[in-house]
């Protein structure tokens, strides 16, 4: 609209006659009260306003054909002129899939680029603490200053003080479903390839990777056990020509950049501080819910690729006294089976 009209004013103007053509006869344009509450609202929440055709408006949005209009931004906007990536993958992560995100989070990250992912549970969040020292993006479905899911309100924060949060709705607004397939053409729109770590086939991460192959960007995706369906996503766009990526080099290679020097790559990564956005009981298992909630702690990080137990009990954050007791219940159950070498998979 303000390319054809040349001003925002003149476009502003037009838009009545666009709906009204639209077959929309009782279109109005925003009223200023409402314009000036949500610019105090920005203000308040310590929010910047980006404006299309703004010198920190994320240049690599210009390549959409429905760029956002305006973007809401808490925290460093610095972060959108330095070379992204984007992570994304399942909410419930199993163990193995939290570990890799977390891995090639911090390696790219260390090796200069920004990784931008959803906020969501699982990847995003692992994805997001790994990078959060290097430089990270959230791009949420919501206002820029409602945080979900609940949980990551101490990450969001962080996010917001050492990385960038970032929003094309009006602040204050709750996302509803329909928001998160609109965010997620700017998560992809944002960097130059989306690397894919679990993904159901059905889920919104695929969604994201269309984005991509739309707007001419990278795709690639870990592969995972074909009888996980938490892989069958990954597989699925692999076998249609996604980029098989097995860590950060594969990632950089992708994008024909130098791959992680070996002091970066060899590096144990900090352990992420998933207490703060991980919900699990906080003392020993003593009631029925309690264990119940445990259990789908459990279930949801081990899948049909063995998982070692200790590495298992080092992912929950808890000791084994309260993981042992519960992995026995869920043998007996049948919902887990044990192999040589204190390896667990979930049946």
């Amino acid at each position: 609209m303000m390319h054809e009209h040349g001003s925002a004013e003149a476009a502003l103007d037009a838009l009545p006659g666009v709906a009204a053509a639209a077959g929309v006869s009782d279109y109005k344009v925003c009223p200023m009260g409402v314009v000036q509450a949500e610019l105090k609202a920005g203000r308040l929440a310590g929010a910047s306003l980006i404006a299309f055709g703004s010198p920190e408006y994320p240049k690599a949005l210009y390549d959409l054909t429905d760029p956002p209009p305006l973007l809401w931004a808490i925290g460093d906007l610095s972060l959108l002129e330095r070379p992204g990536i984007a992570m994304v993958g399942a909410r419930n992560a199993s163990s193995l899939g939290t570990r890799m995100a977390r891995r090639m989070a911090d390696e790219l990250g260390q090796a200069g680029n920004v990784i931008v992912s959803g906020l969501a549970r699982g990847i995003d969040t692992a994805a997001h603490l790994a990078a959060l020292p290097h430089g990270t993006v959230a791009v949420m479905a919501g206002g820029v200053d409602v945080i979900y899911p609940a949980e990551n309100a101490v990450l969001a924060q962080e996010i917001g003080e050492r990385g960038l949060r970032l929003s094309e709705q009006p602040m204050g607004l709750q996302p509803q479903a329909r928001h998160f397939p609109r965010r997620n053409r700017i998560v992809s729109g944002t960097v130059r390839g989306v690397v894919v770590v679990e993904a159901a086939a059905r889920s919104g991460s695929l969604i994201t990777a269309r984005d991509a192959l739309d707007q001419g960007r990278e795709v690639m995706a870990v592969p995972g056990h074909p009888f996980d369906a938490r892989a069958s996503g990954c597989n699925m766009l692999i076998r249609d020509g996604a980029t098989l990526v097995r860590g950060a080099d594969d990632v950089l290679a992708a994008l024909g950049s130098e791959p992680v020097p070996p002091d970066v790559r060899d590096a144990t990564p900090a352990k992420p501080r998933l207490a703060t956005t991980t919900p699990k009981p906080k003392k020993p298992a003593s009631t029925l819910r309690e264990a119940n909630a445990l259990h789908q702690l459990i279930l949801d990080r081990l899948g049909p690729s063995p998982l070692a137990e200790d590495q298992l009990i080092r992912d929950l954050a808890l000791s084994p006294g309260e993981v042992a007791p519960q992995l026995v219940s869920l043998e007996l159950d049948g919902r887990i089976a044990r192999q040589p070498g204190g390896l667990l998979t979930k049946l």
